[in-house]
């Protein structure tokens, strides 16, 4: 039996639909962890990074529980602890620490722009994990993206070691984990494949506080992780949301708009602006984001 006539157009309208949810799901992703980042880092001026990730990590998980309980969603722990949602966390948490420890080693710029290389990553990755068909106007679009994104941090050839194939790695994992969330299944809520990922962050996390040591934590410290953790369980859940919802490499891209928000703040907490070079970058990164919207709205 032939399909009907609208059965095309109204799957298409459709996927339409779950892609722009899937575009302001990452948005709202990527506005929490800058959040999340520029608190880190204030409260990082007086704690090693192991001790603050365990503290904001238990804080996170605490708030996933109390979040869970009060709008009544049942937590399948069993299932939390296995297959493809372990495997999800268990990368998340690894690529956490790799990130951390090649950002110690390397210049901001150079390990921010290594990690913005995710998209990349996925576009490639996308076709054979999940089928996906990513037209030329897609993978024009991320790679103009990542050229934006670099004139904007504008990285140092001479910070590029063997460190930088350390964050390159990290990449690679981030990039994973968001096509592997694809494989969990539909019935396992959001909230809960959040809390997994915050149970294996804090854990390994622990791990290397008794490894590295325990600082005492004062009032300000503990207030900026506090907010840290509302904000990281924030990005965890929308960007887990967004790649559920829409096309892995149609919402990916839009990794980018976090670092609009982190330009931002950086000229309002630190006195940061850009140069002529990183203007020009912010204008195409932009200008690719609305044409990735314009084009996959075409169905290219």
């Amino acid at each position: 039996m032939r399909a009907p006539p609208l059965a095309a157009p109204e799957a298409a309208a459709r996927a339409l639909r779950a892609n722009r949810r899937g575009i302001r799901y990452m948005v709202v992703a990527m506005a929490c962890f800058i959040a999340n980042d520029t608190l880190v880092k204030l409260a990082g001026e007086t704690m090693p990074a192991a001790q603050l990730i365990f503290v904001r990590g238990l804080m996170a998980t605490a708030w996933v529980l109390i979040v869970a309980r009060a709008t009544g969603v049942a937590l399948p722990f069993a299932r939390l602890a296995r297959g493809w949602v372990a495997g999800r966390a268990t990368i998340d948490a690894l690529a956490t620490f790799a990130y951390l420890a090649s950002l110690f080693h390397l210049p901001l710029a150079n390990a921010a722009a290594i990690n913005m290389a995710a998209p990349l990553f996925i576009a490639v990755l996308a076709g054979p994990m999940l089928g996906e068909r990513i037209g030329a106007a897609r993978r024009a679009a991320i790679v103009l993206g990542f050229a934006a994104v670099l004139m904007v941090i504008q990285p140092r050839a001479e910070g590029f070691n063997a460190w930088s194939l350390l964050c390159l790695g990290a990449t690679l994992l981030h990039a994973l984990r968001d096509l592997v969330v694809r494989r969990i299944p539909r019935d396992l809520p959001a909230i809960g494949i959040t809390l997994a990922t915050a149970v294996a962050v804090t854990l390994i996390a622990g791990v290397a506080t008794a490894v590295q040591g325990w600082r005492p934590i004062d009032a300000r410290g503990l207030a900026l992780i506090s907010t840290a953790s509302v904000f990281l369980v924030g990005g965890y859940y929308w960007v887990i949301r967004s790649t559920r919802e829409g096309e892995v490499s149609v919402v990916a891209p839009f990794r980018y708009s976090g670092l609009l928000l982190a330009l931002a703040i950086g000229w309002v907490v630190w006195g940061e602006l850009p140069n002529a070079l990183g203007w020009a970058g912010i204008a195409l990164l932009v200008a690719t984001g609305l044409h990735l919207v314009r084009s996959e709205g075409r169905g290219r």
